[in-house]
């Protein structure tokens, strides 16, 4: 597939100035998110690090936002510091990159599932940190956790069914839904091995793997790795 960005008689290419300051790569689940998007559709930008879980680190993230949490984007003087603000708003400057699916109802279906990936799931979430190269295996969760997990499988099951012939990912090709829960995925493999015990015929679990076995995914750890050896 050709990411170049096409011009249109009379466009000028976006004049930007991008800079994403995220989280370690170990741990942030939410700068995962916007800079899966950059790197999978080639989107020029400069990567700033803030490391986590130090005494500087809350006020070396204000130094960047006001809001006091990463991601954030830059452009220019504009600051977005929302990881799903920051992908629409590469959507929008980017249009002719598939940052959501083309087609009118798969893209609908793209953002509902986005959006509830970005507002839900905080059992999963709190009891469930990413923590990208763990292994902790759990065998019970508690009953708010399994109906998260529960739930986010038959997601999978429906989106892939629905909408992903075209390739192996939710919608098919690689879109921002499938940036938006590759975290999820991490979470998956540290915490859930086995999705069989929560309704997945396979499709969750192949999902995962064809997360894991994105370039950029492997691109993330590598990352990760040379900051936990720095």
């Amino acid at each position: 597939m050709d990411l170049a960005y096409s011009l249109q008689e009379g466009e000028s290419m976006p004049e930007t100035q991008l800079s994403l300051v995220i989280g370690n790569k170990t741990w942030s689940s939410w700068s995962l998110r916007p800079w899966l998007v950059l790197k999978r559709f080639q989107i020029p930008f400069t990567e700033v690090g803030v490391l986590l879980r130090q005494a500087d680190t809350k006020s070396a993230i204000l130094s960047h936002s006001p809001a006091g949490k990463v991601p954030v984007l830059r452009d220019g003087s504009l600051l977005i510091w929302d990881s799903l603000a920051i992908i629409e708003y590469l959507a929008d400057l980017y249009p002719d990159r598939a940052v959501w699916p083309r087609d009118r109802v798969a893209r609908g279906v793209a953002r509902a599932v986005s959006a509830e990936m970005h507002a839900g799931f905080q059992q999963l979430r709190e009891v469930c940190p990413m923590d990208l190269f763990a292994a902790k295996p759990m065998d019970t969760f508690p009953e708010g956790v399994e109906h998260n997990i529960r739930r986010i499988v038959q997601s999978f099951r429906d989106c892939r069914a629905q909408y992903g012939v075209a390739g192996p990912f939710l919608f098919g090709e690689f879109s921002a839904a499938d940036a938006m829960y590759a975290p999820v995925c991490s979470r998956f493999q540290t915490y859930v091995p086995d999705l069989g015990r929560f309704g997945d015929d396979g499709t969750a679990a192949a999902y995962v793997e064809t997360i894991f076995a994105m370039p950029e995914m492997a691109e993330w750890a590598d990352g990760a790795r040379a900051e936990a050896s720095a």
